[in-house]
């Protein structure tokens, strides 16, 4: 297994995203799009990072245009949406593929972690969640369907925040 923080990958504008830079934090990194029944969790999203980003949290939001293709624009177009309708100020990625022949590096490394269920492997839909504790470990894994400020998500975050 790669240590997480040694994968590389890029920021929205194109400039690399130092995952190094992380360490230390806790990280809730979760698959996007713009044009699904789930975006709205854009805004509960920016809520814990609002809320937990003093204590050592990040969120981080990865663009995936592989589920119903709910996620077609560029870069600029991506950025616009999330800040014009979220207010979105948490990090986020370039558009990869979270599956497939295509997975990023860092989802062959997030999607080995199982969810609450035991079942590990390809991610299910849009805004499927991972926590990663602040040793760059995955601790929680959490389905499309499981809302970014349900009890079980932000206990787990609480449980493992560094301050």
């Amino acid at each position: 297994m790669t240590d997480l923080y040694d994968v590389e990958i890029s920021r929205l504008d194109g400039k690399p995203l130092d995952l190094a830079a992380f360490r230390g934090d806790a990280l809730l990194i979760v698959n996007v799009a713009s044009a699904c029944g789930l975006t709205p969790q854009y805004e509960a999203l920016q809520q814990l990072y609002e809320r937990y980003s003093g204590r050592g949290l990040s969120v981080i939001g990865v663009p995936c245009n592989q589920f119903g293709e709910q996620e077609p624009g560029n870069s600029e177009e991506i950025a616009g949406f999330c800040s014009q309708n979220y207010s979105v100020t948490f990090p986020m990625t370039e558009k990869v593929d979270v599956n497939g022949v295509r997975r990023h590096p860092l989802y062959l490394e997030l999607t080995q972690a199982a969810d609450a269920d035991g079942r590990a492997g390809d991610v299910q839909w849009n805004f499927e969640k991972f926590l990663v504790s602040p040793q760059g470990h995955v601790v929680a894994r959490f389905r499309p369907l499981v809302a970014p400020d349900a009890d079980d998500v932000v206990q787990a975050i609480e449980t493992i925040l560094p301050r």
